[in-house]
């Protein structure tokens, strides 16, 4: 495989690695608890830090290995991964992000 070298180049990337609905949910329910962890991490500090990227590594990469049967972009491309879990996270809530797999060729499920 060809390294890519510019964020451009990664994004659908990350998506075809994301192409199944089941391990973009186990990603965002580990993307909210990083956020539900580090708003406990503010207020009481201490090893609550800790729990931040165990909660989003902790059902992101499952997911890859058991789900998706592929290897984390994480191991290879750790910052732009980061980037594009907090990424697909809000344009999922936003729900933008339908458009942004098509674009990347991942078939999306239209509802009934």
């Amino acid at each position: 495989m060809t390294k890519i070298t510019t964020y451009a180049e990664f994004w659908p990337f990350y998506l075809r690695e994301h192409a199944k609905p089941e391990t973009r949910t186990l990603h965002y329910i580990g993307t909210a608890m990083t956020f539900g962890f580090a708003a406990i991490a503010i207020v009481l500090g201490g090893w609550w830090w800790a729990l931040v990227p165990l909660a989003g590594y902790g059902m992101a990469w499952p997911a890859h290995f058991a789900v998706e049967k592929n290897r984390p972009a994480t191991f290879t491309y750790p910052l732009w991964s980061l980037v594009s879990d907090y990424r697909m996270f809000f344009l999922w809530l936003t729900g933008r992000l339908p458009a942004h797999l098509a674009a990347a060729g991942v078939a999306v499920k239209q509802p009934a």
